[in-house]
């Protein structure tokens, strides 16, 4: 019988339906005890973040505003580890909030979301966009609010192995350059305009696998020629590889000035 991998769909919380030495963890095949995850910032690679702590936070958790000149509200949430993502809401708190379980009783919490980019109970690799930052529930402003807990106790946040305490007690005392998803191949772009059609292969007649809603940072993995797309005046045959969506997107969606989008690699 074929046994589940990491990520697997399972039923049965002692692992019989998943392959050697994984547990059912949240519906999904996961790795048992081996340490804490190696977390990564919730952040996009190579993007830099301030963050603070105040004393009416709970959990020792962390709340990140960027200071790089780039845009807090609307910036996208990326899972810090593997894990299954679980969307939450809770008015007078959290707002809309992703849970994502990492195993062996590891999660890690994304509060006050604008908005979710992830289904119920799906499987996210890390560095796979779980929302937007916002400032629902009871939030001043934009800023996403960061936990890691192993069971219901908060732990203070490891980011790439390192302790990010002592805690500063204000922004821009300490700030983070995130890593996240920076060791894959490719190069992570953002998308723009609405509802952008990923495809099965570089076709427009191939099957739509995933809709991009709004504005989105996605990994191109590679790159290849296939049909012709025209939008606003532009015209484009070259097709991005988006591996964590499933299929193609057109490159004319990329938020790039070059047809050929630069430093990623043709498709073999």
């Amino acid at each position: 019988m074929c046994c589940g991998g990491e990520g697997s769909a399972c039923a049965t919380a002692d692992g019989a339906d998943c392959c050697d030495a994984l547990l059912c963890v949240g519906g999904r095949c996961q790795l048992p005890d081996h340490g804490p995850p190696q977390f990564s910032a919730p952040y996009a690679c190579g993007e830099r973040w301030t963050y603070g702590h105040h004393s009416a936070e709970v959990r020792l958790a962390l709340d990140f505003v960027r200071s790089d000149g780039g845009e807090t509200n609307g910036a996208p949430v990326l899972s810090s580890a593997p894990g299954v993502a679980t969307r939450r809401f809770e008015a007078g708190g959290a707002g809309n909030y992703v849970v994502v379980e990492h195993g062996d009783g590891w999660r890690t919490y994304y509060f006050h979301l604008s908005a979710f980019s992830v289904a119920d109970g799906a499987w996210v690799e890390r560095g796979a966009e779980v929302g937007r930052v916002g400032t629902t529930g009871a939030s001043s402003g934009p800023h996403l609010h960061y936990e890691q807990l192993r069971g219901s106790a908060g732990q203070t946040i490891h980011i790439e192995g390192r302790s990010l305490a002592p805690y500063p007690g204000s922004y821009f005392a300490a700030h983070l350059v995130s890593e996240n998803a920076c060791g894959v191949g490719g190069r992570t772009f953002s998308t723009w305009g609405a509802d952008r059609p990923v495809h099965e292969s570089p076709s427009l007649s191939s099957a739509v696998v995933a809709v991009l809603s709004t504005p989105t940072r996605v990994r191109v993995e590679c790159q290849a020629r296939g049909e012709t797309v025209t939008a606003e005046g532009y015209t484009n045959d070259w097709w991005a590889h988006v591996p964590e969506r499933g299929g193609y997107l057109s490159n004319i969606y990329i938020d790039d000035p070059a047809a050929h989008l630069p430093g990623v690699p043709d498709c073999p």
